[in-house]
């Protein structure tokens, strides 16, 4: 499902990338890119209108025109500049678009009060294919006071079937962004607000309906094309007319029996590392990721010509990697390409934009784990392992390549249905009843996995705070025996069975310890020496445990606890797939009930379903490796933490045998580093670093910096007036 930036529209006091990192990304739109000037591209759009003859109002009938405006609507805000000749709208306008096809994505549009001016193409849809309901009056004015949320997946297609199957219902305008990103999220529980389903926006009902040009041109019998044929499986003409069309290998995607998709490269592994705070004139300041790809090979060892020594030549292992810098926005551009060019997959959404505590150290933290657990879940989807944006993302090393050719691939149209009739599997490869089961089964399946996987993260939570209990017990314990051996009181200590007798004792008195620092009345004891210093670094060694429990759950727990988030919701992530899956089959049962019969239809029904069937197979791996991997880094984790906790008990436990134990008479006992916090105990400690909220959940854990906290009071006020949103968040 694509995940688009979120803002909403904000005050001309909001910087300039603030206001326009709400807009849909489309093909003209790279406002995430620092060095990108929309104005620049409006301007070129509009001096190719007026070359075109409009030398005025395009609705005056003057010459110059070409064509009469089709009546549109406004899909989303969009905030123009005037010096730029763009116009400013709102969900639900009714508008005329006079030209539409204009320089880098825009269009000529007139309002309805008159007033002519730019529009990016992706923000309004032609009312003239659909059909109003009889009974509902579509009013823009009651959508500017009553404005509904915007989608979290596929924006409103244009190319949406118009004549077989109108929808019967109004058009709902679509508002994309909010302030505060989350916030939505943890009201609506990651839920769409779209009126159209997956089946829709993926392209996937028009290509049942209609097919594809590509089909049509490249491969007139689509459905039946082996999948295990490759370039060798299709004849040169095919071949050439694929390559005229720009579709190259990258394009092609193959199912096998199963069906489950046939990957073309091995799985690789990257790295998000080394985070760096730059600044740019443009955009301000940024955190910069390095982002390092891991490709394992095999090198074969020098051997003679001999038939023997090549079959006993053995194969090293090598490893070459790549690394290049990438920020945040260039997630968004490959993200939003990945959407537009493979509707037909699940992709992994996109960690929510964060406004407030960007540069905190724990936030930055987890959103390079955030980043790096996204890549590396496109990298192991044996589809989007080999797009050309993702090849173009963690190869190009240029930034100055990278400006000339980004917008190049965002240029690209959005695949849409032609993504299916890329799409080769065996013939005859699904059966309808087993399809049906398998997509009930599915449902019922991540359903109860995202359930269980989200009370797994709460009792997570639990042992997490668990273990910082017990680092502050440990602590009190070595306080307590560092209290007892130099007689010195622990403030605030618990105590049990203490007289009015026992407290009356002369703190200050000669009895308590020796001139050797020794716990003894006696002087050169060495036997009380020895016992003192052992029992001393008893006490030091509970203080580097207690270290040790605090550092585990901040540090190696709190890596599985976010690591559980990229699991936590397998339903809403698939949720697109299962209802595409549904509706192809329901299209199927129609394209074969008797007296209705449509080969064509069912053809094309059968491919959307081994590409659902295919996603459902890939989640059965990706789950197979996430949860062995969670489940062995966890106990990894937990092995090395109590080796490491045993290694110092059993230092401890030495302390007390020979020969170790005599030579602690040798010299006089040193006070401890901890005797003087005997008055003031290190016993509170600061509360555990939480996973950042995930773009689905409903209610957000609590954020990773009090530096988010305060980005939410920027639009409630102070903070008594900030009581509501406290009710939302778990503290």
């Amino acid at each position: 499902m694509a995940t688009l930036p979120r803002a909403t529209k904000s005050p001309n006091t909001t910087p300039v990338s603030s206001r326009i990192i709400g807009r849909p990304v489309s093909e003209f739109d790279n406002s995430n890119n620092p060095e990108f000037d929309a104005g620049l591209n409006t301007s070129t759009a509009w001096t190719e209108h007026l070359e075109h003859g409009y030398t005025s109002d395009p609705g005056s009938g003057e010459e110059g025109e070409e064509k009469p405006s089709r009546p549109a609507r406004a899909l989303y805000d969009f905030e123009g500049k005037a010096e730029f000749r763009e116009l400013t709208v709102y969900a639900g306008d009714e508008l005329q678009i006079v030209r539409e096809e204009l320089p880098d994505g825009w269009s000529l549009v007139r309002t309805d009060s008159g007033e002519v001016g730019l529009l990016p193409r992706t923000y309004y849809t032609f009312t003239s294919d659909f059909t109003t309901a009889p009974d509902v009056s579509v009013s823009p004015s009651r959508f500017r006071s009553k404005r509904r949320e915007a989608s979290d997946h596929d924006r409103t297609p244009r190319g949406s079937p118009t004549s077989e199957h109108p929808p019967a219902l109004p058009i709902i305008p679509q508002h994309t962004g909010e302030w505060f990103p989350s916030f939505k999220q943890s009201l609506l529980g990651g839920k769409s607000l779209n009126r159209f389903s997956a089946f829709v926006t993926s392209g996937a009902e028009e290509w049942v309906l209609k097919g594809s040009e590509v089909e049509a041109i490249a491969q007139p019998h689509h459905a039946q094309f082996p999948s295990d044929a490759s370039d060798d499986g299709m004849d040169d003409g095919a071949s050439s007319r694929l390559s005229m069309l720009g579709l190259g290998e990258a394009d092609r995607h193959y199912v096998d029996a199963g069906p489950a998709w046939k990957a073309k490269l091995p799985a690789f592994r990257v790295l998000v590392h080394s985070p760096s705070k730059r600044a740019s004139v443009l955009s301000g300041a940024f955190t910069m990721y390095n982002v390092t790809s891991l490709f394992d090979g095999t090198r074969r060892q020098p051997s003679d010509e001999s038939e023997e020594e090549e079959d006993n030549e053995e194969a090293s292992p090598t490893s070459t990697r790549m690394t290049v810098s990438r920020r945040f926005s260039h997630f968004v551009i490959l993200h939003t390409a990945l959407s537009r060019r493979l509707p037909g997959i699940a992709l992994p959404p996109l960690p929510e934009k964060q406004y407030a505590g960007r540069f905190s150290d724990d936030f930055v933290e987890a959103r390079r784990g955030d980043l790096e657990r996204y890549i590396n879940k496109i990298v192991r989807h044996p589809i989007a392992r080999y797009a050309e944006i993702l090849t173009f993302f963690l190869g190009c090393e240029s930034d100055l390549e990278w400006k000339r050719l980004v917008n190049q691939h965002l240029s690209i149209p959005p695949a849409g249905p032609s993504f299916y009739a890329r799409v080769f599997h065996p013939a005859y490869n699904v059966d309808a009843e087993d399809a049906a089961e398998a997509g009930e089964r599915f449902d019922t399946h991540t359903r109860a996995a995202g359930k269980g996987v989200q009370a797994l993260r709460n009792i997570f939570g639990r042992v997490r705070e668990a273990r910082l209990e017990m680092s502050k017990a440990e602590r009190l314990l070595s306080y307590s025996l560092l209290s007892l051996i130099t007689s010195k009181p622990l403030a605030s200590a618990p105590t049990t069975g203490v007289t009015e007798e026992d407290e009356q004792y002369n703190a200050k008195g000669k009895g308590l310890m020796n001139a050797d620092g020794a716990w003894c009345w006696r002087e050169c004891c060495e036997e009380c020496l020895k016992l003192t210093k052992a029992m001393q670094k008893t006490s030091d060694t509970m203080q580097n445990i207690a270290d040790m429990y605090d550092g585990h759950a901040r540090r190696a727990q709190l890596e599985t606890h976010e690591a559980l988030k990229g699991v936590a919701h397998p339903y809403s992530h698939y949720e697109g797939v299962i209802q595409t899956h549904r509706s192809a089959l329901s299209r199927y049962h129609l394209a074969t009930a008797e007296g209705q019969a449509n080969d064509d239809v069912a053809a094309r029904c059968e491919t959307v379903l081994n590409t659902t069937m295919a996603e459902m197979d890939t989640y059965h791996q990706q789950k197979v490796e996430d949860f062995g991997s969670l489940a062995k880094d966890h106990l990894d984790g937990e092995i090395k933490f109590y080796e490491q906790v045993l290694h110092k008990l059993k230092n401890a436990r030495q302390a007390y045998d020979e020969p170790e134990y005599n030579e602690l008479a040798a010299t006089p006992r040193q006070p401890s580093m901890y005797e003087r916090e005997l008055e003031n105990p290190r016993l509170g400690a600061d509360p555990l670093t939480q996973p950042c909220p995930h773009v689905y959940d409903s209610a957000p854990m609590r954020p990773v910096s009090v530096a988010l906290q305060e980005g939410v009071g920027l639009f409630l006020g102070p903070a008594g007036r900030g009581s509501m949103l406290g009710k939302l968040w778990p503290t």
